[in-house]
């Protein structure tokens, strides 16, 4: 066979194999997955035309996309998931016009981080692996593009202010006539009154692509709040250039609003907490999900979406601090981007504390609030947080209330109020101020709970903040900061304070004020018997800052406590701080037991350690070999004892001639080698 007859016959092969391939109309009658997307086509005329005679993108929801679907599932719902240009997944732009009345257009995301690149259609995820493109009977090409959810257009369920339907409004034109819009419950004409009172039109009427926040009527009680409401608290419910819809965002992503200018600054971001109810998922264009009464505390949750603004930098008029409003409909699409309708308005600060934690009972501290009124309407902890005028609030989020250690503590009323009083200080701390007061030394803050304190540290990865705090043994993540009130701040945490979940060794392993300590005791597997629950103990441990001191005192003795042959007196010398017996000691029992005139003596594995404690300025001091020493941190609690640290170790002369001398004696053994294996090498010379 000849060159010309094979570039001949693989060009009719090649011809035949394209031929033969399956249309999009064909794909999608052997995909089962896709079968109720299917018999919507099927049963729309121009849906059907377009198929066989044009070129159209499809952008088909699954069956599992359907059957979580709650809107209207009429044919014209298939034209807002066709395009009539042929689109592959490289060539999609930031939005794409579909063949639904007035062709709204689809908003298209493209997400990317280190591991893959994820795009977005509205709220749906495209499922990348199942794009597919053919060309139909007709030689027109056309694409498949297979989501995870069903598009729900924003469409008039009858005749507008104006006479006549508005088919693909602006974010102005939605909201007013936003009457006539399928939004279930929801009003929006207070907001819509401020708009127009203040002149703020073309915010919402602005041509490109934008994201707007519409606070519900219900989100102006008190009536007082609609005063507070100027243009720049407008502007505050705007993010330009940027179309957001909730799935299609990160909860890390923080968006300037239009109020950033040089006396305002106003940033906006998406976060999803859980709201201790029955598990839900938030779809694209759903209905505002309607919880039934608040459950008792260890029921099912289900997440939910929140937006905040956060004003970073204010004036007389608008309050630095976090606001936080639930989304009470998410991602409804309008010509100029998208609208996220919310329970209350941004920007406004005009609740006290209390009256944000029971300003709804599915909120994000529905929990919390729960067990303070456990205690009973006249408690003083809820006396406190409702008179108080200047506090802040480390508020531990609905599911650290599930932990079961937390749930065997709260039926001790007592004993809860003490736990409870180790969330409050009675100081307004934004962050920036935690984070100023925490540049040179590890900060505390005195709390409602007698001598009790919280501590702080803040930790940096990739240019991010994350703040902790440590409370009675606990350490905490802060999920969300700066929730701002009239009379302080609520800082949302991850766990509950004062309720341990560690042990001893797991508080040394991971405390990242007491390293050198931990370290230390792997020599002669001296820490492993503080994962023991037997016994309890008591642990008097030096803190890095202590141990750095006592580096500068005596450079060569802290040194060899690191040596591999003076794990010995490693081990003797932490023996000392510790006392195993069938309890454990706070420094409150301390000090009954051992006052500032009669000391207590202490068994230790070492040698009877003899202390006096005294209280002064809310700080404990322990007195050791003659001199007082500052307890940092009393009563760690955890869950096989109690750790106290303090700003020095129990170490004495005799211990650091012992250092001397086993570096004396280290020195001895290497000369002895070195001699034996010179005095080797010569005899084979000989």
């Amino acid at each position: 066979m000849g060159a010309l007859h094979v570039v001949l016959f693989v060009t009719w092969a090649a011809f035949v194999a394209a031929d033969n391939k399956p249309t999009i109309a064909e794909k999608l009658a052997e995909d089962a997955d896709l079968s109720e997307f299917l018999g919507l086509l099927q049963s729309n005329m121009v849906a059907n035309m377009s198929l066989q005679y044009r070129q159209v993108t499809l952008f088909a929801p699954t069956n599992q996309a359907f059957q979580t679907f709650h809107g209207k599932k009429d044919d014209s719902l298939v034209l807002y998931h066709i395009s009539n240009l042929a689109t592959s997944l490289t060539n999609l732009d930031y939005a794409i016009s579909s063949e639904l009345e007035g062709n709204p257009p689809l908003w298209i995301t493209r997400r990317r981080d280190a591991m893959h690149d994820d795009i977005y259609v509205n709220n749906a995820k495209v499922l990348i692996a199942r794009s597919y493109q053919a060309s139909n009977r007709n030689g027109k090409l056309q694409v498949l593009h297979v989501i995870d959810q069903v598009l729900q257009p924003l469409q008039p369920h009858g005749p507008s202010a104006i006479g006549t339907p508005v088919y693909n409004p602006n974010a102005f034109q939605f909201l007013e006539h936003s009457d006539v819009f399928d939004i279930g419950p929801h009003r929006l004409r207070s907001f819509r009154q401020k708009v127009n009172q203040l002149q703020k039109k073309e915010v919402f009427n602005a041509d490109g692509r934008h994201t707007f926040f519409i606070p519900v009527d219900e989100g102006f009680k008190p009536r007082t709040r609609s005063d507070l409401i100027d243009g720049k608290v407008i502007d505050g419910h705007v993010i330009p250039q940027h179309v957001l819809f909730t799935q299609a965002t990160d909860d890390a992503d923080e968006f300037e609003s239009m109020a950033f200018s040089d006396n305002v600054k106003v940033i906006i971001s998406f976060s999803t907490t859980k709201n201790g109810k029955e598990e839900i998922t938030y779809f694209i264009g759903d209905d505002q999900y309607t919880c039934p009464q608040r459950k008792r505390r260890g029921c099912a949750t289900h997440r939910i979406a929140y937006v905040k603004s956060n004003t970073v930098a204010g004036d007389a008029k608008h309050s630095r601090g976090v606001v936080l409003a639930d989304i009470v409909r998410a991602n409804i699409p309008v010509k100029n981007g998208v609208v996220h309708l919310i329970q209350r308005p941004l920007m406004v600060v005009d609740t006290t504390v209390i009256d944000f934690l029971k300003e709804k009972e599915d909120g994000p501290l529905c929990k919390f609030y729960e067990v303070i009124m456990d205690l009973g309407s006249n408690n003083e902890f809820l006396n406190e947080l409702t008179l108080a005028k200047d506090i802040t609030l480390f508020a531990p989020a609905n599911e650290a209330w599930n932990d079961h250690s937390v749930q065997n503590v709260i039926s001790n009323h007592q004993k809860l109020l003490e736990i409870l009083n180790l969330h409050l200080v009675r100081d307004r701390l934004p962050l920036d101020v935690i984070i100023q007061h925490n540049m040179d030394q590890i900060y505390q803050a005195a709390t409602a709970a007698p001598r009790k304190y919280l501590y702080f540290n803040v930790l940096n990865f990739d240019n991010n903040q994350t703040l902790t705090v440590e409370g009675g043994g606990v350490n905490a993540t802060v999920t969300q900061t700066n929730i701002a009130a009239t009379n302080g701040f609520v800082h949302i945490i991850d766990r509950v304070l004062g309720v341990p979940y560690v042990t001893i060794y797991e508080k040394m392993k991971t405390d990242p004020m007491l390293n050198i300590t931990y370290n230390l005791g792997k020599r002669q597997m001296f820490n492993h018997q503080l994962n023991e629950m037997e016994h309890r103990y008591t642990y008097f441990v030096p803190r890095d800052h202590a141990w750095l001191k006592f580096q500068t005192r005596h450079p060569s003795a802290f040194k060899a406590l690191f040596k591999h042959d003076f794990g010995y007196y490693t081990k003797q010398i932490l023996e000392r701080h510790m006392i195993r017996a069938s309890r454990s000691y706070t420094v409150s029992d301390l000090k009954l037991l051992a006052n500032e005139t009669h000391p207590f003596v202490l068994p230790t594995s070492r040698d009877p350690l003899k202390l006096r404690v005294k209280e002064s300025d809310k700080n404990y001091y322990v007195e050791w070999n003659g001199h007082w020493i500052h307890v940092f941190r009393p009563d760690v609690e955890c869950t096989n004892g109690i750790i106290h640290v303090i700003d020095e170790p129990f170490v004495l002369e005799s211990d650091i001639r012992a250092t001397g001398s086993a570096d004396r004696t280290h020195a001895a053994y290497t000369f002895f080698l070195f001699f034996i294996s010179y005095a080797f090498v010569r005899i084979l010379e000989n």
